[in-house]
């Protein structure tokens, strides 16, 4: 694909306007164009043969798309013109127009698919669309997730839960690779309802359907409610895993000690994890260090030891998150000898600290009035600086 021309026309003694032509000998350099135009095209465009230009705003973006995608690889009719035919004629002709594009650029299927899939929504033929995406799965046609997380927040958007719940249940056994944002999605869209008896028979339905990975599926759904903002929703799966078949484990209870943790109900948190050693699952490094992380933002250093020590009874080795917890909510409560006996400790452990825990204990010496100390500790750290994990690097390596 590239540019050949870019000028300017008079429209009918109206204001001047660009035109840029672009040659596309391709179909590789349709997707080529279609990619560009997602993420940079600034403004609303038509196009004319050749040339595509600016226009006022008004003109819908995908008609270009079907325009080019129409002129350089087959025939093609408008969707614009079946607006007033049934939902099964469009699915039909629409369907047809799909087949012929795939023919044409086989490679591209999964684009082609999902292109389409996305007018229809934004067309609002939501319905339309769901029916296309079945069509297109009962010839076997693989579809990428992108193409169901649309028809998702489509159906989300209507607040068309029935729809949603079906296409969730589709992308679970049509993809084994599931983004996290089609969970996001169909957590979103239960946000307007206050009805948990369909959340919770549509969470049924799922752990039904994909029995051999069920907890899984339900971790991540529980994880997506949690994560925007319906964290009493999150709980309230969790508490009816229990009426189903699969089970809580490690990871569910994990799940919930952060999502209690990050919403700082301390109580509700240190019951989960006394009931999660009732089921018999053992708690790991992530566990503790969720607890200690929770405990920190507290200022629970006397629990916070507890579960230290805890740790070292079960031969859970503590690793930079671990000391960081520890060592920052010891300094926070002005126990600083103990901050510099654990930060002391994770050395001889070998654990590198992080340029986190540096900063954290320069603040501590400071405010205890240890200038000296503060000064020491910086020296120490500039001279590590290199090797430190930091700001760009610990989400990365530590999460």
């Amino acid at each position: 694909m590239k540019v050949v021309g870019v000028q300017k026309r008079m429209m009918g003694g109206r204001q001047s306007q660009r035109y840029v032509e672009l040659s596309l000998k391709s179909v590789n350099d349709i997707f080529q164009f279609m990619d560009f135009f997602y993420k940079n095209w600034p403004d609303d465009v038509k196009v004319s043969n050749r040339y595509v230009t600016y226009v006022p705003v008004g003109v819908p973006w995908t008609w270009t798309l079907f325009a080019i995608l129409s002129n350089s690889v087959g025939t093609y009719q408008s969707i614009a013109t079946l607006a007033y035919r049934s939902e099964e004629e469009i699915v039909d002709e629409v369907l047809h127009q799909v087949l012929s594009a795939i023919q044409n650029a086989p490679s591209n299927r999964k684009k082609i698919c999902t292109l389409y899939i996305d007018k229809l929504c934004r067309d609002k033929n939501i319905s339309a669309a769901a029916r296309l995406l079945r069509s297109l799965r009962d010839k076997h046609i693989d579809l990428s997730s992108h193409a169901y997380n649309l028809l998702l927040v489509a159906a989300g958007e209507e607040n068309d839960i029935d729809l949603l719940s079906q296409i969730f249940k589709d992308l679970l056994v049509s993809c084994e690779s599931i983004h996290s944002a089609s969970y996001l999605s169909f957590a979103k869209a239960f946000a307007k309802t206050s009805d948990s008896g369909v959340l919770l028979r549509v969470v049924g339905e799922v752990s039904e359907l994909i029995f051999q990975r069920n907890v899984a599926v339900v971790n991540r759904i529980i994880f997506a409610f949690a994560n925007c903002g319906q964290v009493d929703k999150a709980l309230m799966l969790f508490d009816h895993l229990k009426t189903l078949k699969c089970k809580p484990d490690l990871v569910t209870y994990n799940t919930v000690l952060g999502i209690l943790g990050r919403a700082s109900r301390v109580d509700e948190m240190l019951h989960k994890f006394a009931s999660m050693k009732e089921a018999n699952i053992v708690p790991d490094i992530v566990s503790y260090n969720t607890l200690l992380n929770s405990l920190r933002k507290a200022g629970r250093l006397d629990l916070s030891l507890v579960f230290f020590r805890e740790m070292g009874e079960k031969g859970i080795e503590p690793d930079l998150r671990t000391y960081t917890a520890l060592i920052e909510c010891s300094g926070r409560l002005g126990q600083l000898e103990e901050s510099l006996r654990l930060f002391g400790e994770m050395k001889r452990r070998g654990i590198q600290p992080s340029i986190y825990v540096y900063r954290s204990l320069i603040h501590f010496s400071k405010k205890m009035g240890k200038l000296e100390l503060a000064m020491n500790i910086s020296e120490e750290m500039n001279a590590c600086l290199a090797n430190l994990v930091g700001p760009k690097d610990f989400k990365k390596k530590y999460r």
